[in-house]
């Protein structure tokens, strides 16, 4: 196959999934990864892809290792997946537990699963604090409802509050559960993030809680953030999707206590 052949469905590709692997590639087209990342490297330079660890995506839809996408541009990313996490996630919660929620939008969704529940939450998420405090939501103004301890903090692109307020305040409460999303998973680099300070505030999410469980949708795997802020003995269970596939479930499952959502992907 001609390389001007090849480079055309790498981009097909990354226009009908948004993304692209290096490792996939390398399989259906029967190349070396070494080809792949010279193609990557084309298409980058014709401004055609942006490069990320592991692949790339189209322009429009990326940000580097270093950065962290907005929280209103991942919260229309695989949804139903999301939902499907959690709600495993939220059968784990018992009334009367105190739970922290990290911010994200797996997270979001378990929060959305909270409502009305007799539960207390703490979280350095202004959409989850939103979300859990909703004067509109009947759900959220009922007898017994969550009672939620929202950080102080400088804000992220991901709605997430960080630094030595929100810390110092995760730092002096104690959880049942704890609950965080990531930006990446990689089967040796552990859970990693691209903001520095979600990095560090997550630490202290997990120091809070006595069980920590990992939300995390299969889009996620094999992506590597700038931060790590848990490697796999700090998580008690971690909870993906059924889009996860074969192999990826094996690596994470011979690290970490697994659970794969069903119902999530089509």
């Amino acid at each position: 196959m001609l390389a001007a052949d090849r480079r055309r469905i790498i981009l097909e590709a990354a226009v009908a999934h948004g993304s692209v692997r290096v490792i996939d590639l390398a399989a259906e087209l029967g190349v070396s990864e070494m080809t792949i990342r010279r193609d990557l490297d084309r298409l980058a330079d014709a401004g055609e892809l942006a490069k990320v660890h592991g692949g790339a995506v189209l322009p429009s839809a990326g940000a580097g290792r270093g950065v962290e996408p907005r929280s209103a541009q991942k919260a229309v990313r695989d949804t139903a997946e999301k939902r499907a996490i959690a709600a495993v996630a939220a059968g784990l919660v018992e009334d009367g537990m105190t739970v922290a929620v990290g911010a994200g939008t797996t997270t979001l969704e378990l929060a959305r699963l909270l409502r009305g529940r007799r539960v207390s939450v703490v979280t350095n998420s202004i959409s989850i604090f939103h979300v859990l405090t909703d004067p509109d939501d009947a759900e959220s103004d009922a007898a017994g409802s969550a009672a939620v301890q929202l950080t102080g903090g400088q804000r992220t692109p991901s709605d997430a509050l960080v630094g030595p307020v929100a810390n110092a305040m995760v730092e002096r409460v104690r959880c049942d559960l704890g609950f965080l999303g990531c930006h990446g998973i990689d089967p040796v680099a552990g859970f990693t993030s691209p903001n520095i300070g979600e990095a560090e505030t997550n630490r202290r999410l997990i120091g809070s809680a006595r069980s920590t469980v990992l939300l995390a949708d299969h889009t996620k795997y094999g992506e590597i953030g700038a931060h790590l802020f848990a490697r796999f003995a700090d998580a008690d269970a971690l909870i993906v999707d059924d889009g996860l596939g074969r192999a990826a479930r094996e690596a994470l499952a011979a690290v970490v206590p697994l659970t794969v959502a069903p119902g999530g992907a089509p």
